[in-house]
């Protein structure tokens, strides 16, 4: 943590007293997540500053409650064209409109409602329950191959990604075949340090060409999928539905690997807890694995935690910080699937909430049941401490899972 004496740009108003300032919350070498600082911040009336990588000044919010009220506040604004918006990078977070139309969770509303009418029935409760065979398959065949590959397996590589990957690739309509060139360009897209701002621009720029190649073909060829049903309905310009489909493919893919896998790890260290219907709730609180994902800008002034916030000023909602908060969740820090979980933020709040949310929660529960149930024998093939966890992203997660059985 790093105190600082000058701030480049605008600084903050403040009200009763100097807000705490401290280094932006980029993950470090080794540390726990959430980072332990956050208790801190908490501590302080759950607002404090912070600058981004670029010097510019942000406010981070950590308690619950003033998480959800920022993510539901009509005078804060997900809109990355808006003066003050936070950006981490020149290639990462939100992208505007003009760099990818479609991309419509940089969208307030009512421009927002329009992409979010034409989606919500691809995933509604009753459209994710009549997929779960479906799911149960692509399950199935991902356990079978790695019985067949013998008795050890890197479950990130080989179960965690694969399974999302399989799931969206079928809801996009796009040939299995193509799975790795997915995976390794969104792997690329989501690294803040492990990839250049160049790298990310061209796969950014490939994902789009495949999928206006994609569009091109279900325009022609309709199939039972997702993007022929966008097509059919019109309610979607067509340059807007690459970014639709690069958006979904991104938020469906990586963020529930990521889940997949940490939640393995915390199974095989709680065992009494597996096949239990509750877990996955309180993997998706306990994990937060988009912590910095919601970034936001006040258009008009605010009042949070008893700071103002001044129109153009950035905000960052902390989700892992929401989500430990001690006078919601008691004893955060522990996996408890018998607590009440389900009042967490792991999918935003909102209008902005994950539209894949039932589908994420189905893939999870399919893979830890068929996991534990196919392979009851499975355990670490490392300590705990020496799995090789990310902190080059915007989101947490493993870059491998070595297990045997």
């Amino acid at each position: 943590m790093t105190e600082r004496t000058e701030s480049p740009g605008r600084t903050p108003d403040v009200t009763d007293s100097e807000p705490l300032v401290v280094d932006f919350p980029l993950r470090k070498e080794g540390e726990s997540f959430p980072p332990p600082r956050y208790v801190e911040y908490r501590e302080r009336d759950g607002l404090v500053l912070s600058y981004l990588p670029d010097g510019k000044p942000v406010w981070l919010v950590t308690r619950h409650a003033a998480v959800r009220e920022i993510l539901t506040s009509r005078k804060i604004s997900s809109n990355p064209d808006r003066e003050g918006f936070p950006h981490i990078g020149e290639t990462m977070g939100v992208p505007r409109q003009d760099q990818i139309p479609g991309w419509f969770v940089g969208l307030d509303p009512p421009e927002h409602d329009r992409f979010r009418k034409a989606l919500i029935p691809e995933f509604t409760v009753r459209r994710i329950r009549a997929m779960r065979p479906a799911i149960q398959g692509v399950v199935d065949k991902v356990v079978d191959d790695l019985l067949a590959g013998g008795s050890e397996a890197d479950l990130i590589a080989d179960f965690a990604l694969p399974i999302p990957s399989l799931v969206i690739s079928a809801l996009l309509g796009v040939p299995v075949a193509d799975r790795e060139f997915f995976e390794s360009r969104t792997r690329t897209l989501i690294a803040i340090r492990a990839s250049t701002d160049q790298q990310r621009d061209l796969a950014s720029r490939e994902l789009l060409r495949y999928i206006n190649r994609l569009i091109e073909i279900k325009s022609k060829w309709p199939g039972d999928d997702l993007p022929s049903r966008l097509l059919a309905g019109g309610a979607l310009e067509p340059r807007e539905l690459p970014g639709v489909l690069l958006l979904l493919l991104i938020a469906g893919h990586e963020t529930t690997a990521n889940n997949i896998g940490l939640g393995i790890v915390t199974l095989l260290e709680n065992p009494r807890w597996i096949g239990d219907d509750r877990i996955v709730e309180e993997l998706l609180r306990l994990h937060s694995v988009a912590d910095l994902v919601s970034l936001r800008v006040a258009v008009e002034d605010v009042e949070i935690c008893g700071q103002m916030i001044r129109a153009g000023e950035g905000v960052v909602p902390l989700v892992a910080a929401a989500n430990h908060d001690e006078t919601v969740f008691g004893c955060p820090h522990l996996f408890d699937p018998g607590r009440s979980a389900r009042q967490h933020v792991a999918f935003g709040y909102g209008v902005h909430q994950c539209l894949g949310q039932n589908l994420v929660r189905v893939e999870m529960e399919l893979a830890y049941r068929t996991l534990f149930e196919r392979i009851p024998g499975l355990r670490l093939a490392v300590g705990e401490q020496g799995l090789p966890y990310k902190y080059d992203g915007v989101l947490h997660g493993l870059h491998a899972l070595p297990v045997r059985w």
